[in-house]
């Protein structure tokens, strides 16, 4: 089980550095006026995992984090993504 964890925590770290370097390129296309990343794309990153990088992302650098309705999505990202531990301990023990 310690594996699980150990390649489940590899993945967030990943999917986190990639999630906040895909927010990084959305704000300076932002700033730029250039394409923008689609809002489903980066709540599809930060579903996959990558919500601590989102989350970091949206502090570090003030990306997505006046927009209710992004908040609401992201932060149900979050707490899915939250489960999933919790859902695999539970499932070792039944």
């Amino acid at each position: 089980m310690i594996r699980v964890y150990a390649g489940l925590a590899l993945w967030y770290g990943l999917l986190s550095l990639i999630t906040f370097g895909v927010y990084w390129w959305d704000k300076r296309a932002a700033r730029l006026g250039q394409w923008r990343v689609r809002e489903r794309t980066l709540h599809g990153l930060a579903l996959l995992g990558g919500w601590p990088g989102a989350w970091l992302a949206r502090h570090w650098l003030r990306h997505k984090s006046r927009k209710p309705s992004f908040q609401a999505v992201f932060w149900l990202t979050v707490l899915l993504n939250l489960l999933l531990p919790v859902a695999l301990w539970w499932a070792r023990w039944e």
